[in-house]
């Protein structure tokens, strides 16, 4: 065995254990997003988790994965590797394709994840089918190409994305904001008279579990994205990413209880999710009194940013704009300001790299937050044309688990249920 087979065998092993944190992630997301709703709709948040990770895989593999990493077809898509076939050798990785092709795919159904919980509670089952093909297969990975293929556009301009801010939380925040805009709020969020009610959470033990596997899981989505075992900085990406957690997790516990006089737990839990999300892009490229600082802006930004839908009306069930579209947006124009000479092609503008990569950022975040939301109203729109994407009321009003599934997520040992009713509905 020589030396190069040595380090490509040690990469591998490297980055298809942190794929499989990052689909551990998935888990996660749906003990979080299950606690956050009410128990009637509890499996249809599981079912979903189920959607975006085999209907994501499957996409990914047959198109997504060309548009995003094939040969590139100026600066807009990549037309190569469809089924993992066709010429891919200008990707130069020191671990196979299928090595990287499982880590990426990894990627593309947390962002799908992300559109799920803005969603709760009220979409049809078959009009989220549709729409995770629609993303997983086309919207992520054009966007991806763009900045994340070496011929992309915004490559080429220079923008920096180490993890996924803008490429992955920022695009799917956007993209959950058009669709809870679409969907309209549950009924009975809102009153007539302009009375906002609180749909409280099923299980909060349940949904910081959750959080703690997604914050497990963020280790392999930051470090791994080195896609070499052997990286000296991998390091410093694990320590920025557990200092901009924390940060943005403490901001959340000291800014709530400032401003509602208790430490609100569902923000403290999304805290610490902004945090992460806040970190993502930057994670390698700035210090660590730089990641606090991103984690604690974003924990903050988070609570105001759900104050502020709330006021407007919007209903987002689990926060996913506030926590991955605007902490995304935040950790997207970190780079630009605070990232430090010698980590990547452009330093940030308080490290004398003048205005160049915040221009650059600034733009990727401009053209992230239309193409996530446009391309996801249009969908839904056409969705809608077909079939509608709203549940009926008396399905909402029983639950999704049994008006959509047929079954509860939660029984007792007396109680039968009428199988071929259920299958009727």
């Amino acid at each position: 065995m020589t030396l190069a087979d040595l380090s490509s065998g040690i990469d591998t092993v490297w980055v298809v254990l942190t794929a499989a944190m990052i689909l551990l992630m998935e888990g996660g997301f749906a003990l979080l997003e299950a606690g956050f709703v009410r128990q009637k709709n509890a499996v249809s948040i599981i079912m979903k988790v189920f959607v975006d990770i085999s209907f994501g895989a499957l996409l990914f593999y047959l198109v997504g994965f060309a548009f995003m990493h094939g040969k590139d077809v100026g600066g807009l898509i990549g037309w190569s590797g469809f089924t993992m076939g066709g010429d891919l050798t200008h990707l130069s990785l020191n671990i196979s394709t299928d090595t990287f092709w499982l880590f990426q795919c990894a990627f593309v159904i947390a962002v799908i994840s992300i559109v799920s919980g803005a969603v709760a509670e009220r979409i049809h089952f078959r009009a989220y089918i549709v729409y995770t093909i629609l993303m997983t297969g086309l919207i992520y990975p054009i966007y991806g190409h763009w900045i994340w293929s070496s011929s992309g556009w915004l490559a080429k301009l220079g923008m920096i994305d180490f993890a996924g801010s803008a490429a992955i939380h920022a695009l799917g925040g956007f993209a959950a904001l058009a669709a809870a805009l679409f969907l309209g709020p549950r009924l009975g969020r809102f009153g007539e008279d302009g009375k906002t009610n609180i749909v409280p959470p099923s299980n909060l033990p349940l949904a910081s579990v959750g959080a703690f596997i997604l914050w497990f899981g963020w280790f392999g989505f930051n470090a791994g994205s080195t896609l070499s075992a052997t990286n000296p900085n991998i390091g410093h990406i694990a320590v920025t990413t557990l200092l901009a957690s924390a940060a943005g997790c403490a901001a959340c516990i000291l800014f709530t209880m400032l401003r509602y006089r208790k430490a609100d737990p569902p923000m403290v839990i999304n805290g610490a999710l902004a945090g992460l999300v806040g970190i993502t892009a930057g994670c390698a490229y700035v210090s660590d009194a730089v990641a606090i600082l991103i984690g604690a802006v974003s924990g903050i930004a988070m609570v105001l940013a759900s104050e502020w839908l709330e006021g407007r009306r919007v209903d987002d069930p689990v926060g996913a704009f506030a926590v991955h579209g605007v902490s995304g947006s935040i950790g997207t124009l970190a780079v630009g300001l605070f990232a430090m000479p010698g980590t990547a092609a452009y330093s940030g503008l308080f490290y004398g790299g003048g205005w160049h990569l915040l221009g650059v950022q600034a733009l990727g975040l401009v053209v992230v937050a239309v193409w996530g939301f446009a391309l996801t109203w249009i969908a839904f729109r056409l969705i809608n044309a077909w079939r509608p994407v709203r549940v009926s009321k008396d399905e909402e009003l029983v639950g999704l688990d049994v008006g959509i599934h047929g079954v509860p997520a939660y029984s007792q040992e007396h109680d039968f249920l009428d199988i071929e009713q259920l299958r009727k509905r």
